[in-house]
């Protein structure tokens, strides 16, 4: 429920953004991507291991009341169901995530170039 309660505001600025707003956001998609991929593995080299998050549910025994007709109150067992994410520490190939952060960092290079010049088509495109 809660990245439900996360996604609708964004989802209502961007359909408040204009058509330009729009184009140069999908044009710097990739960027941001790489951006945050290479900041994890920077992050996961200088720990020396990585983070791996999993998602867990359990099912909690509770007491709930409810009214019937009459306006009696009564009570009953029932679940609640209830979501939680755990973060731990998982090894990794030092050498392989070196050569994944160069690889990440060549192809943001590329991708910046790429994206200049979408931003540039967006803004001949869509002028304010």
């Amino acid at each position: 429920m809660r990245p439900a309660l996360f996604i609708l505001p964004l989802l209502a600025l961007t359909a408040c953004a204009t058509p330009r707003e729009q184009c140069i956001s999908s044009a710097n998609r990739d960027v941001y991507v790489l951006r945050n991929l290479i900041s994890e593995a920077r992050g996961n080299l200088a720990r020396g291991y990585a983070l791996a998050e999993s998602t867990d549910v359990r099912t909690l025994k509770k007491t709930c009341r409810a009214e019937n007709e009459n306006d009696e109150i009564f009570t009953y067992p029932c679940n609640e169901t209830e979501t939680f994410t755990t973060t731990r520490p998982v090894s990794i190939d030092l050498d392989a995530e070196q050569t994944k952060l160069e690889q990440l960092e060549r192809r943001l290079i590329e991708a910046q170039a790429n994206s200049d010049q979408m931003v540039a088509q967006c803004i001949a495109m869509h002028p304010e």
